[in-house]
């Protein structure tokens, strides 16, 4: 299977409560017109991305009923409670929380649920 810009991330499997995001491209100019050298906006506390790829969500723990035999039963699949994000979301996220990967080449940051501040998402009507 050749690896293209459609599939790239098909083998990807994102754990638990996490989202993979890919950075949007930081301009390498202010408002003002000043130019930033590299890194400076790396360095804030906020920042923004892109939603590639989501986790199934919190796990449910499992219900063990004493009115059932559990032995007699067959093993029952893990539920989860799902994210509020979804892939194509733009996420404002908490930089310190961010996990920064190199995945084929590309920058992308592992995010908990937990660290994403807000979402917008463009619905199609």
């Amino acid at each position: 299977m050749r690896i293209s810009e459609d599939n790239k991330l098909e083998k990807i499997i994102i754990v638990g409560d996490r989202v993979l995001i890919k950075p949007k491209t930081s301009r390498d100019q202010t408002k003002s017109g000043l130019y930033l050298p590299p890194g400076v906006q790396e360095k804030e506390k906020v920042q923004e991305g892109y939603i590639m790829k989501v986790g199934p969500g919190y796990p449910i723990p499992a219900d063990f009923g004493y009115d059932e035999e559990s032995w007699g039963q067959e093993e029952e699949e893990v539920r989860y409670i799902p994210l509020q994000a979804k892939e194509g979301d733009l996420a404002i996220y908490l930089q310190r929380d961010a996990i920064e990967i190199s995945y084929l080449g590309e920058r992308y940051f592992i995010v908990p649920q937990s660290a994403v501040l807000m979402l917008v998402r463009e619905e199609d009507l």
